[in-house]
């Protein structure tokens, strides 16, 4: 053997090897196989987020949990068999589990088990970028993780973020982690009353200017329409939570100044935790005069989606806002077509296409809200001014109630505003 092939010998793969997972979602009454499979194509989608891949899915039709397995003994032996035979590194499920569920799953498994709540706040403790987030979402993973704490997750800080390594030690270490957890949390809090006393500070300085916040369900486009808006380089990229952290950018329309926030997309079940944790970013909605409301309109669920935002939005006190809806990926749906083109298409040929009426649907959310709905895709550049204009009109309503008198020929001193820039 040549000294060349020795070397070779002891070159090893360092390439980090790609988990993988299976997707476990209970079916309960009144849900259909549709909705199932949206639901789990989403959670597969989140999993993705992570950095882990998915490789079989299991549903289980129940109406309430097992207390004790979530999912009855004979599903849960035929997930072990599956996991044993196929090397699975991680079961994931659709739902939030107990602390007691969580051992359980994890002793019979031996495997990590994460539940969807835990899978989102990873996600976010990868994509978070400022001190803010990142203290926000550890906070808010150790108070989530504090009663589910088994030997799978011991030394969090070699784990933290994900897909870590599995085994762990004894109940003892696991009490010694629960303390160190403890003291960590008591650490986040009071780093975070200092981190919101800045916030208070900085939101102080932006009276007297409109401010605007981009909401709307996870990747549905509002940090590309931000980018359009304000001429920045927001990461925007086709996967759930790129944006956790808000941003804030000055834009002038018309001579009229406002300040225009990209905030952290929704999602269905959103964890609690996660909610009261992420208090001090959400002030940016809370605070803000008017909500442009981003909708996918080419996903299927984009109706349920709507609902989650505007419950997510009365649950955190933003509900009863000001709001222009948007409908974003209009390039994606195939629209109505006219009547000399139906009468040349025959009936099936119009249900496969799944078409929208986009003037129906215009026609009824005015009828909702008032205000007539935008249809755009951002990532096209299509009507976009359309949608400056409405935003233009919806803005100029809330900066007359900030200066009655102000006259729409006046040229507004820039100067005022130095400090926002």
């Amino acid at each position: 053997m040549s000294k060349y092939s020795r070397k070779l010998q002891k070159l090893y793969d360092t390439a980090p090897v790609q988990e993988t997972a299976v997707l476990v979602a209970l079916i309960r009454q009144g849900q259909t196989d549709h909705q199932i499979t949206e639901y789990l194509d989403e959670l597969s989608f989140l999993t993705e987020t992570l950095g882990a891949k998915t490789v079989y899915r299991f549903t289980q039709r129940m109406e309430k949990p097992d207390v004790r397995t979530f999912v009855g003994s004979g599903k849960l032996e035929e997930i072990k068999s599956y996991i044993e035979h196929f090397e699975v590194d991680m079961v994931i499920f659709d739902d939030d589990l107990s602390p007691s569920q969580m051992r359980n799953l994890e002793n019979e498994l031996k495997v990590k088990v994460y539940d969807r709540s835990l899978l989102i706040l990873d996600i976010f403790l990868n994509r978070a970028q400022t001190a803010q987030a990142k203290t926000q979402v550890e906070l808010a993973r150790f108070q989530y993780l504090l009663p589910r704490l088994t030997r799978m997750w011991t030394h969090l800080e070699r784990q933290r973020g994900g897909t870590g390594t599995r085994g762990g030690a004894g109940e003892k270490e696991i009490e010694t982690d629960k303390r160190d957890i403890r003291s960590k949390i008591t650490l986040l809090k009071s780093k975070l009353q200092d981190i919101d006393k800045q916030g208070v500070t900085q939101r102080k300085g932006r009276k007297g200017i409109v401010r605007v916040a981009l909401v709307g369900y996870t990747n549905v486009g509002k940090s590309t329409l931000m980018n359009l808006m304000t001429k920045t380089d927001i990461l925007a990229e086709n996967k759930l939570f790129a944006t956790v952290d808000s941003t804030v950018r000055k834009v002038v329309l018309e001579n009229i100044p406002f300040l225009l926030s990209d905030t952290v997309g929704f999602i269905r079940k959103l964890p609690t935790h996660l909610i009261e944790s992420f208090k001090s970013t959400l002030d940016e909605i809370r605070e803000a005069e008017l909500l442009v409301h981003v909708v996918d309109i080419s996903h299927p669920g984009f109706e349920d989606h709507i609902s989650v935002v505007n419950n997510t939005l009365n649950e955190i006190g933003a509900g009863d806002k000001a709001m222009l809806l948007v409908f974003n990926k209009i390039d994606l749906v195939p629209k109505m077509p006219s009547e000399e083109e139906m009468m040349h298409m025959t009936e099936l040929e119009v249900e496969e296409n799944n078409y929208l009426d986009f003037e129906k649907l215009a026609e009824s959310y005015t009828k909702k809200t008032g205000i007539e709905p935008v249809f755009m895709a951002a990532h096209e550049g299509t009507n976009v001014e359309i949608f400056r204009e409405s935003l233009v009109k919806e803005v100029k309503k809330q900066h007359i109630k900030m200066y009655p008198h102000y006259l729409e020929d006046e040229v507004i001193d820039m100067s005022l505003y130095k400090d926002l820039e």
